[in-house]
């Protein structure tokens, strides 16, 4: 079975504090997710914030419009620095998506480390390289955009 990284970086015009703030709060994850994806979360009662064991239910449409359910629990997280989100029912045989920021000058560096793997072994491999990977670049660069817009372009001195 094929095992899978994605890695990505962004220098980010905020505080610790703000982009926390953002970030922990699960009702913020629509406002980074692409409209075509139909991103809505289904659990009830949320809390302002997350912490470890927290289960979120989704609605989302991956793939040619269709809804899938995703179960994701925030197994991880440690104030202000990271945070684990795995999934426990949805479209993948294993989900792992690491969070972390840490301050650097003039800003944060934030860093996702999502480890994957498809469903359907050999099929899931040439699903991978036909279309998986590149949809999850195009949703991350959506949410480098995203968090952009809302913070502004990074500036080093």
């Amino acid at each position: 079975m094929a095992f899978y990284q994605l890695l990505k970086e962004q220098k980010i015009n905020c505080t610790i504090d703000e982009i926390w703030d953002f970030i922990s709060s699960p009702a913020n994850l629509k406002e980074i997710t692409p409209d075509y994806m139909g991103f809505d979360i289904v659990s009830k009662n949320l809390p302002e914030k997350m912490y470890p064991g927290m289960i979120i239910s989704y609605k989302v449409s991956p793939l040619l419009g269709i809804k899938t359910l995703w179960v994701t629990e925030i197994t991880k997280v440690r104030d202000k620095q990271y945070f684990v989100d795995e999934q426990r029912v949805g479209p993948y045989s294993l989900w792992h998506h690491q969070h972390i920021i840490e301050p650097i000058e003039n800003g944060v560096l934030m860093k996702d480390i999502v480890s994957y793997q498809p469903p359907f072994g050999f099929l899931g491999a040439i699903a991978n390289t036909l279309i998986i990977k590149n949809k999850l670049k195009e949703i991350f660069d959506y949410r480098t955009q995203a968090v952009e817009k809302k913070f502004g372009i990074y500036e080093e001195n």
